[in-house]
């Protein structure tokens, strides 16, 4: 079983140490791996990478402290108290009588200083010196003058490295560069692969902005002990890999790379190589163990990708991974049964909902078609049986659905060799989920199940799926495959949606992708429209002020939605048709995520002159912007219904000095005052503000808790 973990924004990585001094190593670990044997095998349903989250108090812990500065000849630590600096200070003395001096240079004192910003540290010796000039005056009988040094750069310091030995045999991977998914290969033979592209393992581009490519992502195995074979043992190591997928295809000079360690040469080479090109069915590495340099405790594989580092582009995946012995060059097949994407949504167009639109409304809504995908990758034709889908709430089942076996083989009795099934289910009746379940969101567990009878993987027998209701709607599965966008200058992004009822919007949930360039300088407005007759955006419900706009944010990890609330946390009422997203300043693509799994295009329209016309989507795919609807949610959040506008008098316009505000309909709750280059200066409380400290020009005002802003002239 696995999961789709995207769906709650939720990212599986390990921790690693964290430092306590900043620029050294200090409270950091180095893991010692433990070795695996034979047989090595991973299809990737599960995440079998390492984690790294050992702590100071863990058994077998060790410690290793390192100074800064030791005695040159005891290596001893000196006292914390003692400065010294790397410049050549001295004793002045000055004359009066002849208004001469002699500068006496004090002499250097040896110490071995060590670099605390890597571990094992290396000394040198350094000469220092006292941190102070003295300044003496022959004929004056006043004590010295000593002049110390601010900040003396050389001071005792310390870091404390920690150690700790892995021992996880579950654990196979030593690093997580690239990424373990469930929706990026198309049609993969079963649940999970790893993907290689341009982005680090927190996914963000390895050197956004570049053209460059260069090896970007890694993946390396633990130390494995093969002493007790050799090349007689028909050792091999196959594996399944594919280009593009859902992703980006990568060029010919692009390349998925094998290499294979010797741990005695310490030395990686290559062993095998695929060249770019779009997408086709998985194909198959085989290679041989045959060098006796390999037949070693302490043996290593990795794979890595060369291609473009600017972004999520130029794409391999990676799945069934497999080294063993007793095999033979014909043994190629991975013979499994297994379900190839995590269980989608029970509900109709949609992934996500409100939980109080679908309480108030659960009729009708849940799906005649959920989409379930299974391969048979027995070389024979395979037995079809009954599936099932199951409901479960706090791990206690509440509901389920029959699969029937027909459906699931594509209307054969018998499912065929080597082939992939897409088949839909009905799901509309029997169960619905349960809208008595208290509280403003709510997560139901779906597993879904089928079998073939023939020995195989049993974990590939079944899906994991989430089934989320918070306070948003959405079209996609969480994954963004590509990002997505309009250009040209006050281009427009608008995506609809159809809900459950009447309410009040809040702002937007909104993914954006880092690729190829960072445009998180970019500017755009917020922009709700409602629904024409046409089924296009028509009049405008509300848009940022232009003073006020907003720019992509990219989050901590891969697929990270950020909240855009609405101006003073404004409430926009919506009908049951509306669409969201924005108007954008620049001629850039803002690159919004795209999920390529689900396809709403006809959701998607863009305009490019000013939004007279509107144009639907041709690209295949979910727009990752998700509306956030007012909820009983609103009272954790601090969310308050508020007036969009609210009238004032400012006056005198134009003014030398003071503005007074007079309030002609609603409350005054403060005031924010912006230069024309829209930068904060004043926020105030007072309904008389002076402009006295600003030089000429023009200044915007607005009342906090209203959208109008007021230009004011100083002369």
């Amino acid at each position: 079983m696995t999961s789709n973990p995207e769906l709650l924004g939720k990212y599986p990585s390990g921790v690693k140490g964290n430092r306590a001094n900043a620029g050294t190593f200090d409270s950091t670990f180095i893991y010692f791996s433990d070795t695996l044997n034979l047989p090595f095998f991973d299809e990737f349903s599960k995440d079998h990478f390492q984690v790294y989250n050992a702590d100071f108090a863990d058994p077998g812990v060790t410690s290793d402290k390192k100074y800064r500065i030791l005695e040159n000849s005891t290596l001893l630590p000196i006292p914390n108290d003692q400065l010294f600096t790397g410049q050549i200070t001295f004793r002045r003395t000055y004359d009066i009588g002849t208004s001469t001096f002699i500068d006496n240079n004090f002499l250097p004192i040896q110490y071995k200083v060590g670099d605390l910003t890597s571990y094992p540290v290396n000394y040198a010796t350094t000469d220092l010196y006292p941190p102070y000039y003295i300044y003496d005056t022959i004929g004056v009988s006043d004590e010295s003058d000593t002049v110390w040094i601010i900040d003396p750069e050389f001071y005792q310091d310390s870091a404390t490295q920690f150690f700790t030995n892995l021992n996880d045999p579950n654990a196979f991977w030593l690093d997580r560069h690239a990424y373990h998914n469930y929706r990026y290969a198309f049609e993969p033979r079963s649940i999970g692969v790893v993907t290689f592209d341009g982005l680090n393992e927190n996914g963000y581009p390895y050197n956004i902005g570049t053209t460059l490519t260069n090896y970007a992502d890694y993946l390396t195995s633990k130390p494995l002990d093969l002493s007790a074979l050799n090349a007689a043992d028909s050792v091999y190591f196959s594996f399944l890999y594919q280009t593009e997928g859902f992703g980006d295809i990568p060029e010919a000079g692009d390349s998925l790379v094998l290499e294979f360690y010797a741990k005695d040469l310490d030395v990686w080479t290559r062993i095998w190589s695929a060249s770019g090109e779009g997408t086709t069915d998985f194909k198959v590495g085989h290679v041989r163990l045959e060098d006796p340099e390999y037949f070693k405790k302490g043996f290593q594989f990795r794979f890595k990708n060369y291609g473009a580092l600017s972004g999520s582009l130029d794409h391999f995946h990676l799945d069934y991974v497999h080294l063993r012995a007793l095999s033979g060059f014909q043994d190629t097949l991975f013979k499994d049964f297994a379900f190839v994407y995590p269980a989608g949504s029970l509900l109709k167009t949609y992934t996500a909902v409100p939980w109080d639109h679908f309480k108030n409304s659960p009729t009708g809504k849940m799906t005649e078609n959920a989409t379930i995908t299974v391969h048979n990758g027995s070389n024979l034709p395979e037995n079809n049986q009954n599936g099932k889908i199951e409901v479960l709430y706090n791990s206690v089942i509440e509901g389920s659905y029959i699969m029937n076996a027909t459906t699931l083989s594509g209307g054969n009795i018998n499912y065929d060799p080597q082939t992939t099934y897409t088949s839909e289910h009905d799901c509309s009746a029997g169960y619905i989920f349960d809208i008595t379940k208290p509280g403003t969101s709510q997560n139901f567990n779906l597993i879904a199940t089928a079998s073939a009878q023939f020995p195989n993987l049993a974990q590939n027998d079944s899906t994991f799926g989430i089934q989320h209701f918070g306070n948003y709607y959405s079209y996609d599965d969480g994954s963004a495959e590509a990002a997505y966008g309009p250009a040209g200058v006050q281009a427009r992004l608008a995506v609809k949606y159809d809900s459950y009822e009447e309410d009040s919007l809040i702002g937007m949930k909104i993914h954006f992708v880092p690729s190829v360039n960072d445009v998180s300088d970019k500017l755009f407005l917020l922009t709700v429209w409602a629904a024409g007759s046409n089924g296009m955006p028509s009049t405008v419900l509300y848009e940022d002020d232009v003073f006020f706009p907003r720019s992509p944010i990219y989050g901590n990890y891969r697929n990270n939605f950020i909240d855009y609330y609405f101006l003073d946390t404004l409430k926009v009422k919506v009908g049951t048709s509306f669409f969201v997203g924005w108007r954008q300043f620049d001629e850039d693509r803002l690159n919004v995520g795209l999920d390529r799994n689900l396809d709403n295009h006809t959701a998607t329209y863009y305009s490019i002159d000013g939004g007279s016309n509107w144009i639907q989507s041709s690209i295949s795919g979910s727009v990752m912007i998700r509306p956030m609807f007012s909820t009983e949610l609103d009272a954790e959040l601090g969310v308050d219904e508020k007036s969009k506008y609210i009238d004032a008098i400012l006056y005198p316009n134009p003014t030398t000095d003071e503005i007074t505000i007079e309030m002609s309909e609603g409350k005054f709750e403060g005031v924010d005052i912006y230069s024309i280059q829209g930068v904060k200066i004043i926020s105030s409380d007072s309904k008389v503000v002076s402009l006295s400290q600003y030089p000429e020009g023009v200044y915007f005002f607005r009342i906090k808790g209203s959208q109008k802003v007021y230009k004011i002239i100083k002369q």
